[in-house]
């Protein structure tokens, strides 16, 4: 198609996408113009439209994108003699929109930015792309404002990962700008000159300075572009690019790379001085809200780039920390939670023990942290009462939409996160009394007329935010907490903070001495918030949890009246407002309290929690096949999830072993009717999984048993859960020689059949689950029963179907893959694992080659860039059992790859950095290397085609093995 036609087809795509009424006609038009940025011929059509004067704005922006996209993406596309003609095209480009539309301008200066990452300095002429752009604003002085945009842009470039560079190049291209820095500040010094460009010289000032290259304090402190800055921030209207400059010079100060705050001494002091002499501003009426937020991210960037001076506790030092709790103090959260980092990097420094390491001995380390500690102390306790109010329910609370609601939970946890760093340096106790007092001031406003309740729910909010850090046998404060809590109403959200504040100290319920007499207490309201609403059911059976686990020595006496709490709620002879879900911690409470009996009542107890929740079950099996079968999953799963938790928190082994020798046949009934159906088994698979777990090896006969069922309903029915449950006891009874003949005919009949299922990667993409347990389990039999296992005829088979699944696309499966290959190739450091070495490399020499080549694929471009940590260490635990083989294998995969694509340096930095680690150098040293390696085959599209396209990690071709 000529030039004028594809013009003329983007135009009338361009004019169906934002014009025409019908949906299937924009959507086909969006498709085209995305298909045709990918062509090569979007370049030349791009730049004519730009450069035709009867283009409209919707045309601009298409193309001015396009291009831009264009040269960050697909500059390799062009030949190399097409920079010139490019970079002059994009000049006049630049020149033409100098006063056009912002966008199309802002495309443009990103597209000549992106140029410069792609080609070196030299081929701009003399000192590089900011000479270049020198000698334009000389020669042009009427574009200076489009230029001064570039300028802008170009060092924001240096870190955008969009543009398909090389790693090597764009290391390059940051070391030409900050070789360049004092000529562009030369450039943006002399435009000061031009007051109306006064703000976007700052901008491009405050650009530059994120580049953090070391300009000495001393020449910056005094630089017309700082002075500029600083006295823009006491001008009436607050430059919004004199605060950039501040807060990015600030940053500049404490950054390693600017040699450190003793070397920019001097800049710091004048930026302190600066901002602190806006402080008054912070409180000033007349200040627009903007500004003001402008002024706190001034001081919070202070405080958190100058925190290690401030925690010195010099009295210059308190000066700050009295403006950052003055911005702490402001109504507007957004403003006040601006400060929050800095308090918890104070705390962090104040609490850690190595932090004053410089003052010598132990004793005085000491002294000094506790100096500090002292010094900080009316502030944090000022912090708490700020704080402690802002998370208190709105007025309207119920009217908020959920983002509100979700904002205001958001509000609450990061101020929670404030408590708990001023608990750090306080202590939890002195933290409870500040807190103690709110509460008390607050309750008294719940016996008026209007019961106001927020203020008492914020106090106990609060309280519960800092249980970690109270004293477990605090006498003072907490049993008259306890005490005021059965007094307040019993409104819903209020109801939920105290269950869960309940929850929060079970263990001051139990260690402290009043603690345990509060425990009736505290049950009775625990069952109020069963029976009120379901939020505040699912905080109650939480915090009975809780409280069963912490004082489950003490509540043993207790277990009648446990257990009629238990049929209350459970078994609906109480108005339980929770969830199925919330029930399972009540089950998990009572367990846990049964697992402190000794055997002969734990046994007792045990058959009396498992026959409430047996009974169900029996009486659908008894209603006959058809029953059990048309039942909803639901109605089964909820009961038997309950049995998960019993064998799970039940910790008596032969107890357990018992019951589900028991409750077998039910068991069997229901795997032999439902092994259809996926939630049923899982539920299933997962109470059996807990029984194994806890019973080990008192289970006896049942294990055979179960094993035999879930081999035989797996060859029907493929439910993955009956893979991880084989996991599991693969895991308990892997090592036992009485078990070998059936774990044996188990595995090989389990992968056999798994490996029938999974011939090809589109069977790995729908059966993800199967590909995830039956590799897991795989793993397991290498780590329990290499003996049972690696000799067997279906490891061979199992090696070929791992290699078809490298590249499947889900992370769990993908995972399990690629650890199953590593535990193979790591069999040497394993004791049971090491007299297998031979069979083994009969398997995996042949195949060496191949799952070398799937594995660099998959580095390069066939799994996403998050896998590439798993995917190294298979490849370096290759490379560590074959030594010299497995490299060979690998640059033989490495020459399949055009040198277009990847260049032969590039291919041999990989290959070195995989030989040192091999050899034993620490395996830290290949991140670096594998990830270069990677941004360079995944730099664009095509490159990723070219290099996929020859390591075609999908054909395997693989050497039949006798």
């Amino acid at each position: 198609m000529q030039s004028m036609e594809l013009q003329n087809t983007v135009k009338e795509a361009l004019n169906a996408l934002y014009h025409h009424p019908d949906d299937a006609v924009r959507m086909q038009a969006d498709r085209w113009l995305q298909d045709f940025q990918r062509t090569i011929d979007a370049w030349q059509v791009a730049d004519n439209l730009l450069h035709d004067a009867t283009s409209n704005l919707e045309t601009l922006i298409f193309c001015s994108q396009t291009l831009r996209s264009k040269v960050q993406r697909d500059f390799e596309e062009l030949p190399s003699e097409a920079f010139r003609q490019l970079r002059d095209s994009l000049n006049n480009l630049l020149k033409k929109f100098h006063k056009g539309p912002p966008i199309v301008r802002t495309q443009i200066s990103i597209a000549v930015a992106a140029l410069a990452v792609h080609v070196p300095a030299e081929n701009w002429g003399d000192g590089g792309i900011v000479n270049w752009l020198r000698d334009e604003m000389n020669s042009h002085p009427e574009y200076v404002p489009g230029f001064l945009e570039l300028l802008t842009v170009l060092p924001e470039e240096a870190f955008n990962y969009k543009i398909a560079a090389r790693p090597e190049r764009r290391r390059h291209f940051e070391k030409e700008l900050t070789s360049q820095m004092e000529i562009a500040l030369n450039i943006l010094t002399a435009c000061l000159n031009l007051s109306e460009l006064k703000e976007q010289v700052l901008e491009a000032f405050a650009s530059w300075l994120r580049l953090k290259h070391g300009i000495p304090g001393s020449v910056l402190a005094t630089h017309p572009l700082v002075l500029t800055a600083l006295s823009s921030l006491s001008s009436d209207i607050l430059s919004e690019a004199s605060v950039n400059v501040v807060s990015e010079l600030i940053h500049y100060t404490a950054s390693g790379s600017s040699g450190g705050v003793s070397v920019q001494m001097p800049l710091i002091q004048v930026l302190v001085t600066q901002v602190m002499s806006l402080q008054v501003q912070l409180r000033d009426s007349s200040k627009d809200e903007e500004d003001v937020k402008a002024i706190a991210r001034l001081f919070a960037d202070m405080g958190d780039s100058y925190v290690e001076l401030i925690a010195t506790g010099s009295s210059e030092a308190m000066i700050i920390v009295n403006a950052l709790l003055e911005v702490a103090s402001l109504p507007e959260y957004d403003i006040t939670s601006m400060t929050f980092n800095f308090w918890h990097s104070l705390q962090v420094i104040l609490t850690k023990r190595n932090s004053n390491i410089s003052f010598g001995d132990e004793a005085s380390i000491e002294a000094e942290r506790n100096r500090r500690l002292q010094v900080f102390r009316q502030s944090y306790e000022s912090l708490v009462s700020m704080v402690s109010s802002r998370v208190q329910y709105p007025q309207d609370y119920q009217d908020l939409s959920y983002e509100d609601l979700k904002e205001f939970k958001q509000t609450r946890y990061a101020v929670a996160d404030v408590l708990t760093d001023a608990a750090s340096v306080l202590g939890g106790d002195a933290t409870l009394q500040i807190l103690y007092m709110k509460l008390v001031e607050a309750v008294s406003c719940c016996g008026n007329e209007q019961s106001e309740w927020r203020p008492a729910e914020a106090a106990l909010f609060c309280i519960r935010a800092i249980s970690n850090y109270v004293s477990v046998v605090e006498a003072n404060v907490m049993p008259q907490v306890m005490d005021l809590l059965s007094k307040l109403p019993h409104q819903p959200q209020l109801l939920q903070t105290v269950c869960l504040i309940i929850g929060a100290y079970s263990k001051w319920l139990d260690a402290a001495p009043s603690g345990f007499s509060k425990l009736p207490l505290v049950i009775d309201i625990l069952m109020s918030g069963m029976r009120t609403s379901e939020d505040s059911a699912a905080t109650a059976a939480l915090a009975f949890r809780h409280i069963c686990d912490d004082c489950r020595k003490k509540l043993c006496a207790y277990c009648k009246q446990l257990f009629h709490i238990y049929y209350t709620a459970v078994n609906g002879e109480g108005s339980f407002k929770g969830s199925a879900e919330d029930s399972l911690h009540l089950v998990e409470a009572l367990s846990m309290v049964i697992t402190e009996l000794p055997p002969e009542p734990a046994k007792d107890a045990l058959e009396e929690l498992c026959s409430s929740v047996v009974t169900p079950l029996q009486e659908v099996i008894n209603q006959g096949p058809e029953v059990l079968e048309k039942k909803h999953a639901r109605e089964l799963t909820v009961h038997i999830d309950r049995f998960a938790y019993i064998f799970r928190y039940v910790n008596h082994p032969g107890a357990v072993a018992d019951a589900i020798n028991r409750l077998w046949p039910i068991f069997k009934a229901i795997f032999d009717l439902r092994a259809w159906d996926m939630r049923t088994m899982e539920s299933l698979c997962r109470a059996c999984k807990y029984a194994v777990r806890t019973s080990g090896r008192f289970m006896g006969i049942t294990i055979g048993a179960m094993l035999e069922e879930i081999q035989g309903l797996y060859q029907q029915h493929h439910q993955p859960c009956f893979l991880y449950l084989s996991s599991e006891v693969i895991k308990i009874f892997g090592s036992d020689p009485s078990c070998a003949s059936y774990l044996k005919n188990m595995i090989e009949a389990l992968f056999k059949h798994t490996a029938c299922l999974l011939t090809s990667i589109k069977e790995f993409t729908t059966r993800p689950d199967i590909a995830d347990d039956c590799f897991i389990l795989a793993s397991r039999c290498i780590r329990y029963c290499p003996q049972l296992f690696i000799p067997s005829a279906v490891f061979p088979a199992l090696v070929d179907c791992s290699m078809t699944g490298i590249t499947v696309q889900h992370r769990e499966a993908s995972n399990s893959v690629l650890t199953f290959l590593s535990d193979i190739f790591d069999l040497a450091k394993s004791s049971k694992g090491e007299q297998f070495l031979s069979i083994r490399d009969s398997v995996i020499i042949p195949r060496g080659a191949t799952i070398t080549r799937v594995l660099v694929a998959a580095l390069t471009g066939a799994l996403p860039n998050s896998r590439l940590e798993t995917v190294a260490y298979a490849l370096l635990s290759l490379t560590r059992a074959y030594g010299m083989q497995a490299l060979e294998w690998v640059k033989e995969s490495l020459s399949l790859i055009p040198l277009t694509a990847v260049k032969e340096v590039e291919r041999s930095r990989f290959l070195q950095a995989l030989s040192d680690v091999a050899s034993g150098v620490d395996v830290n040293a290949l991140i670096s290397p594998v990830e270069e390696l990677s941004d360079v085959c995944r730099r664009n599209r095509t490159v990723q085609e070219i290099v996929q396209g020859a390591l075609k990690p999908l054909e395997l071709n693989m050497i039949p093995v006798s």
